[in-house]
Formats: structure tokens, C-alpha cells, sequence
């Protein structure tokens, strides 16, 4: 049994898309980040860096976490996704799924956080952070330009990866018009969001009810280094 760790946020959204397309065996344990659950010390015993998601693998006493790691990971436990054999093919997979995990991510998170939820004055921050989502973003379309899958000649783990941060593309660039900046990005987000995996996916976040105010109980919990 798998047990994921999850909080209805893109890096836990791309997880749930990966056990859903494969069919493993799986149960969702909320952690709900905005009442602080991820400060709590059981959850640390299982990611010590206190973010959704997780994974503990009870066949085999695994405990992954980082979403790359965990993508990997069932990968490998499954058979189903992997990496190409081919070294070339692989070299490219691996590259786009690490500017995923190292470049997508973080900085349009930190873009999140300084459009929207940073106190007024940060215009340094806004700039910066705004500035390199937008650059990694449009490394993403150019490439997609030129393919119809991040890696290879058809769907697998490092368009599992992007999807999860395809859909608050709109609210990472501040901009409810951003999707006519990204038409190659939209196009494989709308054919994945076709899939059955993805439509079960993206209907997880229901099975709880996860806390969607922003008060200060949330700011607490999310942004610690305010206290």
C-alpha cells in the first residue's frame, strides 16, 4: 500500500495524476498546510522539510519525499513511465524533469508569494521572481513548440511532472488572459486534462475538506518566517 502525503497544491496534483494513470495501490492522507499540519512532528518523521508531498511505501518500508524523488520512485517500483533506455533520450528527460523540479516550481511559487501574498513594497522581489517564472515558462513553450511531448514521441513522466503546474499558470503570472501567451503548453495541458487519470486526479482534493482561507492562521502556518 502507498500511502501519499498530500495537500491539493501542484507538486502533490502531479503525484496523484502518476498513481492514478498506473493504477497502483494507493491512499490519500491530507495534510492540510494551512492549518499547519506539515509543522506537525508526525509528519516530520516522514519529510523533515515540512512540504506535501510525501510517500511511505509499506511493502517496502520506503519513505520518499520531493515530488521528483517520489516520481522516480514509482516509476521504478511500477515499471510504468520510466525513463528511456536510450542514453540521449534519457539525458533529455532527465534534464526538462530537473528544470522542473529546480526551475518551474520554485520560481513560480516565489512568484505566487510575492504577487499575492508578500506585504506591499516588494518590488525587487515582484520583479525578480515574476521575471524568472515568466523566463522558464517560455522555455517551456518554445519547447513544446518544436515538440509534442516534453520528452520523446509520446506522453510520460515529464509532461506528468508539468501538468501539475499547468493549471495555476493564470494566477502564477497574475494575468486571467496568460494561457494566450502559452498556446503550446495549453495544447498538451488540455490533452492530458482529457485523460481519465487526469480527470480522477483533479477530483482527489474533494475526498477532504482542506482549509482555503488565507487569514493568519494560514500566514502562520505558511509563511513561518513571519512569526
Amino acid at each position: 500500500m502507498l500511502k501519499l502525503y498530500y495537500h491539493p497544491s501542484p507538486n502533490p496534483a502531479k503525484i496523484a495524476l502518476f498513481l492514478e494513470e498506473t493504477g497502483l495501490d494507493y491512499e490519500i492522507v491530507p495534510v492540510d498546510t494551512r492549518k499547519g499540519e506539515q509543522h506537525e512532528p508526525a509528519f516530520l518523521k516522514i519529510n523533515p522539510n515540512a512540504k506535501t508531498p510525501a510517500l511511505v511505501d509499506t511493502d517496502t518500508g520506503a519513505t520518499v519525499f520531493d515530488s521528483t524523488a517520489i516520481l522516480l520512485y514509482l516509476a521504478d517500483k511500477s515499471g510504468q513511465f520510466t525513463l528511456p533506455a536510450d542514453p540521449a533520450a534519457k539525458g533529455a528527460a532527465l534534464s526538462w524533469l530537473m528544470f522542473i523540479a529546480t526551475g518551474i516550481g520554485p520560481y513560480s511559487g516565489q512568484a505566487v508569494h510575492f504577487k499575492h501574498f508578500a506585504p506591499e513594497g516588494n518590488d525587487y522581489g515582484v520583479n525578480r521572481y515574476e521575471f524568472e517564472a515568466k523566463r522558464h515558462w517560455d522555455l517551456i513553450e518554445a519547447h513544446l513548440g518544436e515538440h509534442t511531448y516534453m520528452a520523446g514521441n509520446e506522453y510520460g513522466l515529464v509532461d506528468i511532472a508539468l501538468w501539475g503546474w499547468c493549471a495555476p499558470l493564470p494566477f502564477i503570472m497574475a494575468n486571467e488572459n496568460a494561457w494566450n501567451d502559452y498556446p503550446n503548453i495549453k495544447r498538451l495541458f488540455d490533452e492530458i486534462n482529457q485523460r481519465p487519470a487526469a480527470q480522477r486526479a483533479a477530483k482527489v482534493k474533494e475526498q477532504h475538506n482542506f482549509k482555503t482561507e488565507m487569514d493568519e492562521q494560514a500566514r502562520k502556518a505558511m509563511f513561518p518566517q513571519n512569526k
